[in-house]
């Protein structure tokens, strides 16, 4: 079954650019790694899903203590 996308707008951690990211709607909380389009430096994205099923995220540097 195909899972839902959203774009999202946000400020890299390390440029301080504004990029746009796909990010997939699923079912539990994940985390993964995706490049900056403008730095190429690894932006760290944790995704987590509440007890309603709405979604939050949130981006760090590779280097941020989490």
């Amino acid at each position: 079954m195909s899972q839902a996308l959203s774009n999202e707008y946000l400020q890299c951690p390390y440029c301080g650019e504004t990029i746009e990211v796909l990010i997939e709607a699923v079912d539990e909380s994940y985390e993964y790694i995706e490049d900056c389009q403008v730095c190429c430096r690894p932006i760290v994205f944790h995704i987590e899903v509440g007890i309603k099923g709405e979604q939050t995220f949130s981006v760090r540097s590779e280097n941020d203590v989490y």
